[in-house]
C-alpha cells in the first residue's frame, strides 16, 4: 500500500477502474501517511477526514457498480488553504482570518466533487498567498524536499510539499505572480498555471483579483491535465501523440535569463538540449516590453491587494509577518490615476509581446533564476530576504504580467524547473507541448 502514495493520479484511478485498488483503503493509506509524517502539521492545516471517508466510499460504491465519474474518481488530493470548503475553516494562511468558516465549497472545489476526487484537506501557504518563498512563520512553513533548512517555495508551499512528500496524489493551488510555478520547481513536480479568468475563482479568497488564478499541481502532465478537467467540469485534453517534431520554441532573453544563478542556468541549458534533440527548434528572442511591464509590477499588484485587505490588516497588523505586512503597505498610497496610467501601459507590452513570439508555440526559461534559499537567514538578514524574494517570482510574473498559460516541469536537477510559457487560453497546446517535453527531459 505504501507504493500507492508515490503512484500518479492516473495510474492510481486506472487500477480503481480495474478493481485493484479500492478507493477507500486508498484514502486511509493516505491519511495514515499524513497523520504518522514527520512533517504532516507543516504540510496541512487541517485535514478533513469526514469528508474524505464519505467520498471514498461513495467512490467505491461507483467503482463496484461500474458507474464512476471520472478517471480520477475515488483519488486523493489536497487543497490549498483558500479554497472555501463547507463547514471547515479556510484561513488563507493568516492569523487574521482564523476562523473563517465558509458556508459552501468554492466553485472548482464542487466541480472536483462531481468528478469523483477526494479532498483530503488544506495546506499551508504563505499569507494571504503573497509571497512567493513559501516562508510563512505566523502559522507553518513546509520544508523544501530538497533541502534541509530550505524553503518550499510559495505561496503553494504546502500543495507543492503534499506530493513531494507523498502525501497527497494531487493538489490544487493557486498563482497571482508564480505561486503554483515557483513550489513546483523547488519541489520537483509539475505546475500549471492556468490562464487568468479561465478557471472560476469562485469561493476563493482573493489577493489580486486582476491576476489570481487557480491551478493544479501533480506528479505528471497527464495528471495535471486531469486535474484540470476536474477543475472546470470538462473532458481533459487528448496527449496522444504529443510530439515535438518541428515545434518552435522562443527562449525569452529579456529579463528572464539575468542574473540566473548556476545551477537553473545549467539545469536549463540542458533541457533546451534536450528538447532540440527530441526535434524542436529553439531559438533566442528579445522582447524589450517585457522589461517595461516589470516595471509596473509594484503598482500592478500591491494597491489591488491593499485595497481588499487593508482595512482588515490595519486592524491587528501584529498579526502579520513583517515584510509580508510591509509589501501589503507599500500599495495603500497608490493613485487611481497611476493605476490607470500602469494598466494602459501593461496593455500595449502584452500585445507587442505577443505579437513578438507569435511564430513560437511557447516561450522558454528557467522557473526560478535561483535554488530555495534558508530558512533561517531569511529570518535573520534582511538584504538576504529582499533579493531572494524578489529573484525568485521574477521570471514566473512575466507569465502573469503578459496573461498566458504557464507550466513547469522537473528537469531532472533538483528545485530546477523548466517554465513554458503560451498565450490565452491555450492550456491544451501548452498541456500536448509539455507532454512531449516531459518525456524529452527524461
Amino acid at each position: 500500500m505504501q507504493d500507492w502514495l508515490w503512484m500518479t493520479a492516473a495510474d492510481l484511478g486506472r487500477a480503481i477502474a480495474a478493481g485493484e485498488i479500492d478507493p477507500e483503503a486508498l484514502t486511509e493509506t493516505y491519511l495514515a501517511a499524513i497523520a504518522g509524517h514527520e512533517h504532516g502539521a507543516s504540510v496541512y492545516a487541517r485535514l478533513t477526514e469526514a469528508r474524505a471517508r464519505a467520498e471514498a466510499a461513495a467512490a467505491a460504491e461507483r467503482a463496484r457498480a461500474g458507474r464512476r465519474l471520472s478517471l480520477l474518481d475515488g483519488v486523493p488530493v489536497s487543497w490549498k488553504d483558500l479554497f472555501d470548503t463547507a463547514g471547515v475553516a479556510t484561513e488563507s494562511g493568516t492569523a487574521l482570518l482564523k476562523g473563517r468558516v465558509p458556508a459552501r465549497d468554492a466553485e472548482v472545489l464542487r466541480n472536483a466533487s462531481a468528478a469523483g476526487l477526494v479532498c483530503l484537506g488544506k495546506t499551508h501557504m504563505s499569507e494571504f498567498a503573497f509571497s512567493g518563498l513559501g516562508l510563512n512563520p505566523m502559522t507553518a512553513t513546509p520544508p523544501c524536499v530538497n533541502g534541509d533548512g530550505a524553503v518550499p517555495g510559495g505561496s503553494s508551499s504546502g500543495a507543492a510539499t503534499s506530493l513531494a512528500y507523498g502525501l497527497a496524489a494531487g493538489a490544487i493551488g493557486s498563482d497571482t505572480g508564480g505561486s503554483v510555478r515557483i513550489p513546483a520547481a523547488w519541489n520537483d513536480v509539475v505546475g500549471l498555471k492556468t490562464s487568468h479568468g479561465r478557471v472560476s475563482t469562485e469561493g476563493v479568497v482573493p489577493l489580486v483579483p486582476s491576476f489570481d488564478s487557480v491551478g493544479p499541481l501533480a506528479r505528471t502532465v497527464e495528471d495535471a491535465a486531469l486535474l484540470l478537467a476536474a477543475l472546470e467540469g470538462r473532458k481533459p485534453v487528448d496527449l496522444r501523440g504529443a510530439s515535438l517534431a518541428g515545434r518552435r520554441f522562443a527562449v525569452l532573453r529579456t529579463v528572464a535569463m539575468d542574473g540566473v544563478r548556476e545551477a537553473p542556468k545549467a539545469a536549463f541549458r540542458s533541457a533546451v538540449e534536450r528538447l532540440r534533440g527530441a526535434g524542436a527548434l529553439v531559438e533566442p528572442v528579445e522582447v524589450p516590453e517585457v522589461t517595461e511591464a516589470m516595471a509596473l509590477s509594484g503598482i500592478l499588484f500591491a494597491p489591488e491587494a491593499y485595497g481588499i485587505w487593508g482595512e482588515l490588516i490595519e486592524t491587528a497588523p501584529e498579526k502579520m509577518f513583517a515584510p509580508i505586512l510591509e509589501r501589503f503597505r507599500s500599495g495603500r498610497e497608490a493613485s487611481a490615476s497611476a493605476l490607470i496610467v500602469a494598466g494602459t501601459v501593461l496593455k500595449r507590452c502584452k500585445a507587442a509581446y505577443w505579437q513578438a513570439v507569435a511564430g513560437y508555440d511557447a516561450v522558454l526559461m528557467p522557473t526560478a533564476a535561483n535554488l530555495p534559499p534558508d530558512h533561517e537567514r531569511l529570518l535573520s538578514d534582511e538584504g538576504y530576504y529582499v533579493t531572494e524574494n524578489l529573484l525568485t517570482l521574477r521570471n514566473t510574473r512575466i507569465g502573469n504580467l503578459m496573461g498566458g498559460c504557464g507550466l513547469s516541469l522537473p528537469t531532472g536537477v533538483p528545485s530546477c524547473g523548466l517554465q513554458m510559457l503560451a498565450p490565452p487560453m491555450a492550456e491544451e497546446r501548452l498541456l500536448r507541448l509539455g507532454a512531449a517535453a516531459e518525456r524529452a527531459l527524461g
